[in-house]
C-alpha cells in the first residue's frame, strides 16, 4: 500500500512506514468542531468477491500476515478474504461524492452518521478531454488537407450526418464515460448506498431576480450569496477587474453603487481587491474607469457576457447525473455554491477530492484521507503500428504483439537490480522491448535499459496512471462569503452581520500588516542588506504592526540584521 504523505509513481511502496497510536484510529472521534486527517482505508471483498466496509491499513497488513486474505488489486488496494462471506458480516455501506471539472473530477468515499462524515477514501481523476480535442482536430487538418490537395480519399460526410439527441463533444464524453467508470468500480470494491453529485456550479434561477428566492431552503439567507460568489469567481477567472490582481481576496462590487439606485443582479457585480474596492467606494464605474476607456468597454462586456465554458461544464454535469442515475444507485444532486459554504463551515482546504467530500447536505466532517490517489487517464495505447516522418512517410514499423517476456506497455511492474549501474529498487509504469531490455518510469523518472528477469508484474494495464499526494492541508487565505442576504458593495455600505464584520476587520490588518512587510524588504534591499532564512521567516511571519514600523525605522540606518532585531 502507498504510505501516506508520499508522491510516488504508480503504485509505488513509500520508503517510510507507518506507526499507529490507537488501535483502531478510524473509529476515534475528532474534538468538537475541529476535522482531523486519517489514513485511507483499504477495500475489502469477502471470499466470493462481494464487498464489505472497508477497513483500515493496520488491520489489511495483519489480515494479509495471518493468512485470512489475499491482495485482489494494488492500485487502490484491495484485499479479499478467505474465511468470511457478506452474509456472516454486518455492512454499513459507504457513500460517494463526486465535484466534476473539466480537467480534473474529485471523487470521496466516506461513511455518514446522522450527517456526519467520516472520509475513507480520496481520488483525484485527471481527465485528458484536451487530448482527446487535439487529436480530433489533428485529424480534421488531415483529412482536410487531403480533400484540398486532390489526392485519393474519400469523400467528405459532414453535411448528411445528424446528432443524436444528447449528444456530447468527444472529449465531454470522455469526462462523463471515465467518471461513470470509476463509480462503477468503487461499487465493485464497496458496498456503495449513494452518490452524491454537483449537477451545477451555480443555481443561475437563486440568482436571477437578485434576492433570495422561496420554495428551497438552500437558497436563502447565507447561500444565496456563495451562489453569486461562486458565479462571479468563475465568469471572472477568479482576479481583480479593475487591476488583474489574482491571489487576494476578492470582494463584490457593484458597478452602479447601491447607494446610487444600483440592484444585486447579476449584471450589476463583478470582482475587485480591496484596495480597488475601497477606491471605488460609491463611485459609478464610469466615473472610476473614464481615464482608462478600454477598461471599461471590457467590464462592460464582461459583466453582460454569457458564461459559456461553465455552460458546457454544466452541460456536462447533467449528462453525468443522467448516468449515474442509469446505474440504479440513489442519485443526490447539489451545487457548487453548497459545497463552498459547508467547507467553510468544517474549515476545510480548497481540493477537488475535499469538495467531493462535502457535496451535499452535513452537519460535519470529522476525518478526511491524508493522502489522495491520483488517477490520470492515459489511454490504452494505439492501434497504428507504424510511425512517420515529417512528410508522412513511414519510418518504424511497431511489433504487432504488444506483450514481451509476458509483459506489455503501460503495466504496474516492481524491478529489483542487485548489481550495476541500475541497482535498487524500481517501481512504476513499463514500456517493454522487442529485445527485452524494459524501461520503468517512476516518480524519479525512466529508467532504462532493465532486463526482463528482474521485473515482477504488480497490476496489468488498465489505461490510467496512478501516483499519490498529501492532501491540501492549509486553509485558504480567503475569508468565507457573505452570512447575511444582503452582498457587501463597498462604499458606504455596511456588513451587515458580526460574522463578516469579524472577517473583514481580520483581512484588513493582515492586508495592512502585508503591506508594512514588503515596504520592510524594500528598504533592506535598498540599502543591500542581506537576510538568513530564518530572518526572512521572522519578518514575514510577523503580524505584529507596530513592530514592523519599529523594525522600518531602524533599517534606515542599520547596516546589517543584528543592528535591526538587536
Amino acid at each position: 500500500m502507498p504510505g501516506a504523505g508520499v508522491e510516488h509513481g504508480r503504485g509505488e511502496i513509500g520508503s517510510g512506514g507507518t506507526r499507529l497510536d490507537r488501535r483502531h484510529p478510524e473509529d476515534a472521534s475528532a474534538p468538537e468542531g475541529e476535522a482531523r486527517e486519517g489514513h485511507p482505508a483499504a477495500f475489502v471483498l469477502d471470499r466470493h468477491g462481494h464487498p464489505l466496509d472497508p477497513c483500515h491499513p493496520a488491520r489489511a497488513r495483519r489480515l494479509l500476515a495471518a493468512g485470512r486474505a489475499v491482495v485482489a488489486r494494488h492500485t487502490p488496494f484491495v484485499i479479499r478474504l478467505k474465511d468470511r462471506t457478506a452474509a456472516d458480516s454486518v455492512v454499513t455501506g459507504v457513500q460517494v461524492g463526486i465535484d466534476p471539472g473539466s480537467k480534473h473530477t474529485g471523487i470521496a468515499v466516506f461513511a455518514e452518521h446522522g450527517g456526519n462524515r467520516t472520509g475513507r477514501y480520496a481520488l483525484q481523476l485527471d481527465h485528458r478531454g484536451g487530448a482527446i480535442r487535439d487529436q480530433l482536430t489533428a485529424r480534421s487538418q488531415y483529412r482536410r488537407r487531403r480533400r484540398s490537395k486532390n489526392l485519393r480519399y474519400r469523400a467528405p460526410r459532414f453535411n448528411n450526418r445528424t446528432k443524436p439527441k444528447g449528444w456530447l463533444a468527444p472529449s465531454l464524453r470522455h469526462r462523463v464515460d471515465t467518471t461513470l467508470s470509476w463509480v462503477v468500480r468503487l461499487t465493485r470494491w464497496a458496498p456503495v448506498r449513494a452518490v452524491h453529485v454537483e449537477r451545477v456550479a451555480f443555481d443561475t434561477h437563486s440568482m436571477s431576480a437578485g434576492r433570495p428566492l422561496e420554495g428551497a431552503e438552500y437558497q436563502r439567507g447565507t447561500l444565496a450569496g456563495y451562489e453569486v460568489r461562486e458565479y462571479l469567481l468563475a465568469k471572472g477567472n477568479r482576479r481583480c477587474a479593475y487591476c488583474g490582481a489574482t491571489g487576494v481576496p476578492l470582494n463584490l462590487d457593484h458597478l452602479h453603487p447601491r447607494s446610487r439606485g444600483g440592484s444585486d443582479r447579476i449584471s450589476n457585480l463583478t470582482l475587485a481587491c480591496i484596495p480597488c474596492n475601497q477606491a471605488k467606494n460609491a463611485t459609478p464605474v464610469e466615473d472610476f474607469l473614464k481615464d482608462r476607456p478600454a477598461l471599461l468597454a471590457k467590464i462592460l462586456q464582461q459583466a453582460k457576457a454569457p458564461l459559456r465554458d461553465a455552460a458546457a461544464v454544466n452541460t456536462t454535469r447533467w449528462a453525468l447525473w443522467r448516468a449515474l442515475e442509469a446505474t440504479g444507485l440513489p442519485v443526490h444532486p447539489a451545487s457548487g455554491g453548497r459545497t463552498k459554504w459547508n467547507r467553510s463551515r468544517t474549515g476545510a482546504a480548497k481540493s477537488h477530492t475535499l469538495d467531493a467530500l462535502h457535496v451535499g447536505e452535513l452537519d460535519t466532517v470529522t476525518v478526511w484521507p491524508s493522502t489522495v490517489l491520483v488517477v490520470k487517464a492515459t489511454g490504452r495505447g494505439t492501434y497504428a503500428r507504424t510511425r512517420t516522418d515529417r512528410y508522412g512517410f513511414p519510418r518504424l514499423r511497431l511489433p504487432r504483439t504488444k506483450q514481451v517476456k509476458g509483459f506489455a506497455t503501460g503495466d504496474l511492474v516492481r524491478a529489483v537490480v542487485p548489481s550495476g549501474k541500475k541497482t535498487g529498487v524500481h517501481s512504476g509504469r513499463v514500456a517493454v522491448r522487442s529485445t527485452g531490455s524494459f524501461n520503468i518510469t517512476t516518480r524519479h523518472g525512466t529508467v532504462q535499459g532493465i532486463h526482463h528477469r528482474h521485473v515482477r508484474l504488480l497490476q496489468r494495464a488498465d489505461g490510467y496512471g496512478y501516483t499519490t499526494h498529501p492532501e491540501v492541508r492549509h486553509r485558504a487565505a480567503f475569508p468565507p462569503g457573505p452570512e447575511g442576504p444582503g452582498l457587501h458593495a463597498g462604499g458606504n455600505d455596511e456588513y451587515q452581520s458580526d460574522f463578516a464584520r469579524k472577517y473583514v476587520a481580520e483581512g484588513r490588518a493582515e492586508g495592512r500588516a502585508e503591506g508594512e512587510v514588503k515596504a520592510l524588504l524594500a528598504v533592506l534591499s535598498a540599502r543591500e542588506i542581506e537576510l538568513s532564512d530564518e530572518a526572512m521567516e521572522r519578518i514575514v511571519n510577523c503580524t505584529d504592526i507596530e513592530q514592523i514600523e519599529v523594525w522600518i525605522r531602524l533599517a534606515a540606518t542599520a547596516d546589517s540584521t543584528d543592528a535591526l532585531f538587536g
